[in-house]
């Protein structure tokens, strides 16, 4: 059987039990009955137990479960809000999952909970990989991405995101077997006999000279090279924004949905060399900070970036071809991918058309989800926390 995988999204809400449906519709794609894994992607309107407990009607009470509440939902097919499903069967991976809580307090504990009961070694798998999905408001995404490695060890590749709540930043859950928690984290170790393979990429490019986090308080930076860092940005833009959007940058209120498109297009980016990590900021008044979703340190330089829609349907497709050329000769069954909610709000309808992208590379089945950021932790890749970013993960066969 080597690995076999299957997935299903359904976005009817007066279906009976959307998760039932998307499970068994998922399942009907494997070579048989069985099921070792299960990663489910729900709206943050959903019953989160009554989902679960449709899918475990049809995978049955042993196969493991991860999964998290999520914004925008697809497969290789469809590209909807619904109940997104990802079902494997393999004689040739094994999977292992924990939860921890807390993340917010202490996030080394909250790791060290998720990671206490899964294997330091996985018998008979020389390969190992490990998804974790985590409360997309906690603030601790680069923390996070940083202990996972340390415990789980450099060998070990990570993929993942954030869980998301449909951009109401009200509440975000993740799902352990059969748990449901906010402030949570969850890991799912994998072992494997070929090696998954980790990739990420993003379509950002520089726009403005670097500037300097001279004033900051955790996920608040207030000034960049001494100045109000809104301001900063916004001299930045403000060309490239009247050009494009045809709007003076600085007629926009904070709560302006507008405005809200505008800095998921011109995020910050921090060199890392030879690529930029993204830094996805938003504005809760007009007193000149910018906030977050993780600690900004003072010292730290920044550039404001620049993604055209182009570049990001570019860059999803760059992502796969990334993992494929990793993966090399080894044969892939399908993929998990985390996919960025702010690039969703940049393309809109053209979301589509980069899950199009992904899917004209990668010829197997792969499930995925718009996230409020993500994790990718691999050999040679650029790794760390992300935002705005493509991340996937190829299980191989």
């Amino acid at each position: 059987m080597s690995t076999s995988v299957g997935t299903a999204l359904i976005t009817d809400v007066s279906d009976e039990n959307p998760g039932e449906r998307a499970a068994s519709e998922a399942l009907a794609q494997l070579p048989g009955e069985g099921v070792d894994f299960c990663q489910v992607f729900c709206p943050v309107d959903y019953d989160f137990d009554r989902i679960i407990t449709g899918i475990r009607n049809v995978i049955g009470p042993n196969a493991k479960l991860v999964g998290c509440s999520a914004n925008g939902t697809f497969t290789r097919d469809v590209v909807e809000d619904g109940v997104a499903v990802g079902l494997v069967a393999s004689d040739t991976l094994s999977f292992y999952t924990g939860l921890g809580t807390g993340l917010r307090e202490n996030v080394s504990r909250a790791v060290r909970e998720a990671i206490g009961d899964l294997p330091e070694r996985v018998d008979d798998h020389p390969y190992a990989a490990a998804i974790t999905l985590h409360d997309g408001l906690s603030g601790v995404g680069e923390k996070l991405a940083l202990s996972c490695q340390q415990k789980l060890g450099p060998e070990v590749s990570i993929a993942g995101g954030s869980a998301a709540d449909n951009h109401r930043l009200e509440a975000t859950y993740v799902f352990c077997d059969d748990e449901i928690v906010d402030d949570g984290v969850v890991v799912a170790l994998i072992g494997a006999k070929q090696r998954p393979v980790v990739a990420v990429a993003h379509g950002h490019e520089p726009l403005s000279e670097p500037v300097e986090v001279t004033r900051a308080d955790g996920p608040t930076v207030y000034e960049l090279d001494g100045e109000p860092a809104f301001d900063v940005w916004k001299d930045a833009v403000r060309d490239t924004v009247a050009e494009e959007f045809d709007v003076d940058i600085d007629d926009l209120d904070a709560d302006s949905r507008l405005l809200q498109e505008i800095l998921c297009e011109f995020e910050f980016g921090i060199n890392q060399g030879d690529q930029y990590k993204m830094r996805w900021p938003w504005i809760e008044d007009d007193e000149g900070s910018m906030q977050f979703t993780v600690d900004v340190p003072e010292g730290t330089v920044v550039r404001v970036m620049h993604g055209r829609s182009e570049a990001q349907i570019e860059s999803a497709g760059e992502t796969i071809r990334r993992a494929l050329s990793d993966a090399g000769d080894v044969r892939m069954a399908g993929a998990f991918v985390y996919d960025c909610a702010c690039r969703g709000i940049v393309l809109g309808e053209e979301f589509e058309r980069a899950v199009e992208e992904m899917a004209s590379e990668l010829s197997v089945p792969f499930v995925g989800f718009e996230t409020y950021g993500e994790i990718c932790m691999g050999p040679g890749q650029f790794s760390g926390y992300h935002n705005t970013t493509t991340v996937a993960l190829l299980l191989p066969e």
